[in-house]
């Protein structure tokens, strides 16, 4: 398989080619004759036509984008190429027409049958093929469409991932196989995709393109309502991953057997709770419902929905039935996000708590928020590193053009967090407040901050947002 030949700015974030079409026809109702069916292809592409990529320069003047090197160009190889690359591989392929037809049944959910229409399965890829083909290039702001580097280092060879795609599909037929010899009475997650249709899909997978072949039947899995249990889901996420697809593709519309909610499960790939929402404030941000419900709602992927507010409300907890004055609540939110003088204390604390609460009661109503006993045991190492960088902040004022807040007040609520409220609590606002103060770091000191990170279960780049305070040499 060779890479493709797309423009470098266009990347989408959901589904595309030929698994995005059958998307349309499982929103849809059923055609009533062929016209009907062109008709929806030809509304999805006009769809993708009203889309900006993301990363569009459309915000550019065109000065600006003169300057940079944009220009607008047509999109060479946008939505309608990307559908014909599937179709093509599908028609082309050695495939029995029976199998293509099993494969359309199953993505597209049986609401457009081509044989009912006096149509065979690649009949009907060609008419998609034709529709594609007579529409023409788009025109879009952005450099011109050029060999994709994002591809050559993420789209694998199909040697590396077909097995690994034909595997998952194997064991959801075999699953089928057994579920299709029992009664429909001891059904319990619904019914699968027939055993025919995933072998169809695994044909897909081995003999055409294992990326093809995954979307397909991630498709079918969805059509089906087809419960998957979390370690499955990861699997299909790395897969995904792979292949250089966006998380909304799996996510969207899969059916996912998501474990309780766990705050002491660190399943986060960056910072998370309080820290985090600290670290979401900027130069517009205010300090109001909106703000916090947009962090409380903001699940990473992979995670358990309502775990943001979980771990969110944890961490507001332990600061509201604490000892920690008023005044050094609101200095510990000064340093750790540089909005100083805008919050009072603990009423700040109890509105975030509040919209946590809120979300928790869409997301996981059954959860009951416990705040865990927190891990001392790595208190003496977190306060060692905030001491030793006390002295470095002595004379600095976080925001000093605006309510200054001395730093020595910022670095006082830190350690009384640390040692009598929660180590791993005060180490991640510690890391904030390190960027807050443009703290210079040496290597020996970031290695340090990645070991305690490594110890306390943080996420691949949780600490590696201050890696940035490296000094050189």
């Amino acid at each position: 398989m060779t890479g493709r030949q797309e423009p470098y700015y266009v990347d989408h974030d959901a589904d595309f080619g030929l698994s995005g079409l059958t998307e349309a026809f499982t929103l849809s109702p059923a055609p009533e004759n062929t016209g009907a069916a062109l008709g929806l292809v030809t509304a999805k592409l006009d769809a993708y036509d009203r889309e900006c990529p993301v990363g569009s320069v459309d915000h550019l003047g065109a000065d600006e984008r003169s300057i940079l090197g944009y220009d607008t160009s047509h999109d060479d190889w946008g939505y309608a190429e990307e559908l014909r690359e599937d179709v093509r591989g599908l028609v082309e392929s050695p495939l029995a027409d029976e199998a293509i037809q099993a494969v359309w049944r199953a993505a597209a959910g049986g609401g457009w049958d081509p044989a009912a229409h006096g149509m065979s399965a690649r009949d009907w890829l060609r008419r998609i093929d034709e529709t594609c083909a007579a529409r023409r290039p788009r025109k879009v702001p952005g450099r011109r469409p050029a060999p994709s580097s994002w591809w050559g280092v993420w789209r694998p060879a199909a040697d590396e991932v077909r097995d690994d795609v034909v595997a998952e599909i194997a064991e959801i037929a075999e699953i089928a196989e057994i579920v299709e010899m029992r009664s429909c009475r001891e059904r319990s997650a619904g019914p699968l995709p027939s055993p025919d249709s995933l072998s169809a899909l695994e044909e897909v997978a081995a003999r055409v393109d294992p990326d093809l072949g995954f979307r397909l039947f991630l498709r079918a899995l969805k059509v089906h309502s087809v419960r998957i249990e979390k370690a499955r889901y990861d699997r299909f996420q790395a897969l995904g991953e792979r292949f250089g697809h966006p998380a909304a593709l799996i996510d969207f519309g899969l059916d996912i057997a998501w474990p309780p909610i766990d705050t002491a499960r660190r399943d986060a790939t960056w910072d998370f709770g309080f820290s985090h929402l600290a670290g979401q404030a900027h130069q517009d941000w205010c300090e109001s419902r909106e703000e916090i419900r947009k962090t409380a709602a903001g699940d990473d992927i992979g995670q358990t929905p309502g775990s943001a507010a979980a771990v969110l409300l944890e961490d507001t907890l332990r600061l509201l039935r604490s000892a920690l004055p008023d005044a050094a609540v609101t200095a510990l939110w000064a340093g750790a996000s540089d909005r100083p003088g805008t919050t009072d204390g603990r009423d700040w604390l109890r509105l975030i708590a509040d919209v946590c609460r809120e979300r928790l009661r869409e997301a996981a109503p059954a959860y009951t928020p416990v705040v865990a006993p927190a891990r001392t045991e790595l208190a003496d190492t977190v306060l060692r590193e905030v001491r030793g960088t006390a002295p470095a902040v002595a004379d600095k004022v976080v925001s000093p053009h605006w309510h200054p807040v001395p730093a020595t007040d910022v670095m006082d609520a830190l350690e009384h967090v640390v040692t009598r409220i929660d180590p791993d609590l005060g180490f991640r606002l510690f890391l904030r407040v390190l960027s807050t103060l443009s703290v210079p770091l040496a290597r020996e000191q970031y290695d340090r901050y990645k070991a305690i990170g490594e110890r306390f279960g943080y996420g691949e780049y949780h600490v590696s947002d201050v890696d940035h305070l490296i000094e050189a040499g």
